[in-house]
């Protein structure tokens, strides 16, 4: 009789450490309320069903596709693709940031946070962007002098900042490798199984032993490659683009290009920590991560609600009724022009989709996160389909394919269609390539009550 007591005071003692709610089952008390808000420039796309794969014929018969029904959570997504300017933001940040490193390391300026407010040691330093970089001061352009061309790589004489060294760094947790449970043969390798119960049990509880194995270090160049306009066309004269398209005010508004799937991928870790950093510093809670689209929730937000429509304007026509052309593509035989573009344009150009996106189809076509496989849509899930591979740079290249999607200026009607699949290389860049973000809405979809029917 001694044991039940002894338990019960046991349970006791932790009532009374803040169990609250007069000994009912309440939930943790004092949880603020969520509501999540919009992020800038970007659309709510509710969940549902849709038929996926082509609406149309498979006009080179590239048996890469079939039509599949599947299912896809609420996510945002951006109106339009990342143009020069919103990707220039990011540039500037690890430029600035490698800058601010730098004057700190030197001591100069308040560029660098070392303590609290409490007066605690911060470790690492914090960067301070409060405070602005004089470029033009003496201390400043001495200590900064290598980040800058030496005067032998000067076109002109003119000073730039030499772009091979704007590196960004950040790190990401491999889920995936991480959620595998391990077989008996590499238990005792992947698994800890220190841990016993009372019985002497050690499968109660399983986990790894070592979790920084799962953190995976990431060291990228974030600048565009500017030269994809006379690399990727060859008898082409295309160096008016090389020389301005990225950096020149007149093409702030025009899609981002020449930018490698991984790129893209850094693009939106950095998004997510601007965001993050300043929900954070309101005391607000933080937002679910900006990312590229799956191949599934592009093409859903492709369609703009209209299933089994070959366009994202419903098709099956490339011209509206007055005989205009609804998308920038390649028309008819090389006449590059009679869409209203010649290379790319602006990223709000043409009519939206009934989501509300632009150009969904033609202007430059944009990365996904899928890897792409001829047979994936025999073997991936109807629920939020997905098929990843985080490829080496060791890897066959068949291994780096991603899928894109939208079709572009230099490409023919066929690949602006909402269920045509095409790849590149995660590695590589090209004139014709973009991309915009998506996060998942975090929270649950609207459920229907049955006394709403």
């Amino acid at each position: 009789m001694q044991r039940p007591i002894m338990y019960l005071g046991a349970i006791g003692l932790l009532a009374s450490c803040g169990g609250g709610g007069q000994g009912q089952l309440t939930g943790v008390l004092g949880r603020p309320e969520w509501y999540q808000v919009d992020p800038y420039g970007m659309n709510y796309i509710p969940m549902g069903s849709y038929v996926m794969g082509p609406s149309d014929q498979d006009v080179p018969y590239a048996l890469v596709t079939k039509s599949k029904t599947v299912s896809v959570q609420a996510f945002y997504i951006d109106q339009t693709e990342i143009t020069n300017n919103e990707y220039r933001q990011f540039v500037y940040y690890v430029r600035d940031s490698i800058a601010k490193r730098i004057l700190g390391d030197e001591d100069i300026g308040d560029h660098v946070i070392a303590e609290d407010e409490y007066g605690e040691e911060l470790d690492p330093p914090v960067l301070n962007w409060r405070t602005r970089i004089d470029w033009y001061g003496d201390e400043e352009r001495e200590a900064l002098a290598d980040m800058f061309l030496s005067e032998s790589e000067r076109f002109y004489r003119r000073k730039e900042i030499d772009t091979r060294k704007l590196m960004f760094e950040y790190y990401w947790i491999d889920l995936k490798e991480a959620a595998r449970k391990g077989t008996p043969s590499n238990w005792a390798r992947d698994l800890d199984l220190s841990y016993t119960n009372s019985k002497g049990q050690n499968n109660a509880i399983r986990g790894h032993s070592d979790r920084s194995k799962f953190i995976i270090k990431e060291v990228i160049n974030v600048y565009p490659d500017t030269l994809v306009w006379v690399h990727d066309f060859t008898y082409s004269f295309n160096e008016p683009m090389t020389e301005n398209y990225f950096w020149h005010p007149a093409y702030d508004d025009y899609p981002v290009v020449g930018v490698t799937w991984v790129q893209a991928t850094a693009f939106n870790v950095w998004r997510t920590q601007l965001m993050n950093s300043w929900l954070e510093s309101n005391g607000e809670a933080f937002v679910n991560r900006f990312r590229l689209p799956t191949e599934a929730e592009w093409e859903y937000a492709s369609r703009g609600g209209l299933d089994l429509a070959p366009f994202p304007w419903g098709g099956p026509y490339v011209r509206n009724r007055q005989g205009c052309f609804l998308g920038n593509f390649k028309p008819l035989h090389g006449n590059y022009v009679d869409d209203g573009g010649f290379h790319t344009v602006p990223v709000d150009s043409y009519t939206p989709n009934d989501y509300g996106l632009y150009q969904m189809a033609g202007n430059v076509s944009e990365w996904t996160s899928t890897a792409f496989d001829e047979s994936v849509y025999d073997f991936d899930h109807d629920l939020n389909p997905e098929y990843s591979y985080d490829a080496l740079a060791t890897d066959a290249p068949s291994l780096k394919r991603k899928v894109i999607r939208g079709g572009s200026w230099k490409d023919i009607g066929y690949y602006m269609q909402t269920g045509t699949r095409s790849y590149e290389y995660q590695d590589t860049t090209k004139a014709y390539i973009g991309f915009r973000s998506v996060m998942t809405f975090l929270g649950r979809g609207k459920a229907v009550n049955a006394e709403d029917l």
